[in-house]
């Protein structure tokens, strides 16, 4: 005898374009094509200021092609996506608190005849807002942002 089967609905390949929430979602996992293309951009930026002057110029026209232009405005579009949507969902991956420390007591319970001791940890310290986190991140993100344009510029 063969094992039962049972019915699976047909689903569209394109279930995701049903709702707002499904398209951003499969939107923000595509944004890692455009992740790889800056990198991959960045490197051959580095790899040609390497080979001195004139693979720079070289890489400088490419890059100044149309179609590199429009790939890379392109990208900074999806890696705007990719940074807000990541932040977004920070508060919810990593439980932040403020003002933290913990109050270990100790008491004596009844355990099989025997008497021990047992600890209890209590956390002091509430939880900081999900908007203050993603704000932070904002904050962290001007900063390091900052930091990096005075190296290049100076």
């Amino acid at each position: 005898m063969s094992a039962p089967t049972t019915y699976r609905q047909p689903v569209s390949r394109l279930w995701w374009t049903k709702k707002w929430t499904y398209f951003l979602f499969m939107m923000r996992e595509f944004t890692c094509v455009f992740v790889a293309w800056s990198v991959v951009f960045l490197l051959m930026l580095v790899y040609a200021v390497g080979r001195g002057e004139a693979s720079y110029r070289q890489f400088l026209d490419w890059a100044s092609s149309p179609v590199v232009v429009v790939v890379n405005v392109v990208a900074l579009a999806f890696l705007v996506l990719h940074t807000v949507t990541w932040f977004a969902l920070t508060p919810q991956a990593a439980v932040v608190r403020a003002g933290g420390r913990q109050v270990v007591r100790t008491r004596m319970v009844h355990v099989g005849g025997r008497i021990l001791p047992a600890a209890t940890v209590i956390r002091v310290g509430g939880r900081v807002p999900a908007a203050i986190v993603i704000a932070l991140q904002y904050v962290g993100l001007a900063v390091v942002s900052a930091f990096i344009a005075w190296l290049v510029i100076r």
